[in-house]
Order: structure tokens, then sequence, then C-alpha cells
């Protein structure tokens, strides 16, 4: 076979060669992680969940870790090691927040600087000083790590606690929920996108009532059974459904199934952040 003849037979099977999904690669606490955090007790993260959605276009790779908040996961080289592994054409989506509260002055390694900008706070975790930095500072840091290799970012607003336990569904609303969103505003990028996925969750668990929501808390007010963090999956699902990203338009699951069920309505957003 001649050179044409190769170039011919290369460009074939390269043609018929099956593509490589692209990876969503997720970023959090033991709310989204393997396991959820239980310890004798069944509990499952969000996360697990997510690849229903998708099916076989994408690969989920499921990085989130019990007990880390923004600024543990960024001084373990956890987002470094996740930018490693991550392929131009990627997601990754990240959320914090149960963990990254608290006091410095009683430092527990996981605390963030308080505040909303680029405050910086003084500390010594086991024995090491560190200059820590606040929430949404540690947001922009990784999706900026990510861009920089070919990936698109969500970053994601915390899910709730229960919302439930008293026995009535109230809000919840918190100081991370809006440093999530004006993070991903001030970073200004195309490929840098925000769900807010803590009101998603609390109007599905809304809509699902006291009961459902308490007898699937198995632990504490925190970590979820297997069936509500399928609902945290799902109300993820449901918002980036009701945004613009290709990754929303990729999911499975129709917008009107979502919709039609207890996950509720789509929830509008403020329109100078991409959703």
């Amino acid at each position: 076979m001649g050179l044409n003849g190769n170039r011919l037979l290369l460009a074939l099977l390269a043609a018929a060669a099956p593509a490589t999904p692209a990876t969503i690669h997720l970023c959090g606490d033991s709310t989204m992680a393997k396991g959820g955090g239980g310890s004798g007790i069944p509990t499952e993260g969000w996360g697990e969940y997510l690849k229903y959605s998708f099916g076989s276009d994408f690969t989920v790779h499921n990085a989130a870790i019990g007990g880390r908040s923004a600024r543990s996961y960024t001084r373990e080289g956890r987002f470094t090691d996740v930018a490693n592994v991550v392929q131009p054409g990627d997601w990754v989506v990240v959320e914090f927040g149960h963990n990254d509260g608290g006091s410095l002055a009683n430092d527990n390694g996981r605390t963030d600087c308080s505040g909303g900008g680029d405050e910086t706070c003084e500390t010594t975790y086991n024995g090491v000083k560190e200059t820590v930095l606040t929430y949404p500072a540690y947001y922009k840091n990784a999706a900026k790590l990510f861009l920089s290799k070919g990936a698109k970012v969500i970053l994601n607003s915390p899910t709730p606690n229960n919302i439930c336990e008293s026995g009535t569904c109230v809000d919840d609303v918190a100081r991370f929920d809006y440093y999530a969103w004006n993070a991903a505003a001030e970073l200004a990028s195309p490929d840098v996108y925000h769900v807010p996925h803590k009101q998603y969750a609390v109007q599905a668990m809304k809509n699902l009532g006291p009961a459902k929501v308490n007898a699937n808390y198995p632990k504490d007010h925190t970590h979820t059974g297997a069936y509500m963090a399928d609902v945290m999956a799902g109300s993820f699902v449901l918002g980036l459904k009701c945004g613009t990203t290709a990754l929303g338009k990729a999911a499975k699951n129709s917008t009107e199934s979502l919709t039609s069920t207890f996950y509720g309505a789509c929830i509008p957003q403020n329109s100078t952040v991409p959703i």
C-alpha cells in the first residue's frame, strides 16, 4: 500500500474509533463523596448518583472527600491532583461550605478566613504557619487552575442541612451561597458557571415534606441516606437543565420530567452570572 493509501487507512481508523467520553470531575466534601461521611450508619453522597443522568456520554470522577473545606482541599493538594488528570473539554464541579465556617481562634484546619474578597488571615495549624484565604478566593483559584487545563467549571452553592428536622421545612440561606455566586461573577469567564444547588435542593425538600426528608437523614442533619443523595443529585441536574450550559443540555433527564415531579420549577437567577 502506498503512502496515500496508508494515510487513507489511518484516517478511516480514526473516524471509526469511538470517541472518548469527557469527564465530569467532582470536588467537594462528604455530602458529595462516596460513602457520604457515614460511620456505621449507611449514608451516601450525591456525587455517586450523578452518573445516572449522563449515561455513557460522560465519565464521572468523584474526587470529593469527607471532612474537607475549600481551604483544606487546597492545602492537601487535592485540586491540583484533579487538575493533573483533567483533559480539555472536561467539566469540574466545585461544591464546599459545610466545613468552611468556624473560628481561626481554635483552628481545625478547615475554617476559611472571613470575608468575601481577598482578605487573608495568618494561623498556625499542626505546627505549620499558614496564610488562610477566603472561601471565594479558594473557589476562584480552583476555577483558574481548571480553566488553564481547558476545562469548564461550575461553582456550586453548598447543599443544605436537613431543613425539615423541626417538623417544618424552612428556608436555608448562608453567606457561602452568595460567595459561590459572586466568585463566578467576578471571574467573568464564559467557561465558569454557577448553579444555586442549595436553592434547588431546598425546593425539592419542601415539596417532599418533613416525613420523607427526615426518614432519609439516617445519621444527623448533614449526611444523607441513599434516597436523599439521589434527590440532591437530581436537584443539581435540574439547576443545570434550567441554565445555559452544554452540560445541562447533555443530561439525559428532560427539564419537563424533573419539573413535573417534586423537584419543582426553574428558579430565576441573576442574569449577570451564567448557569
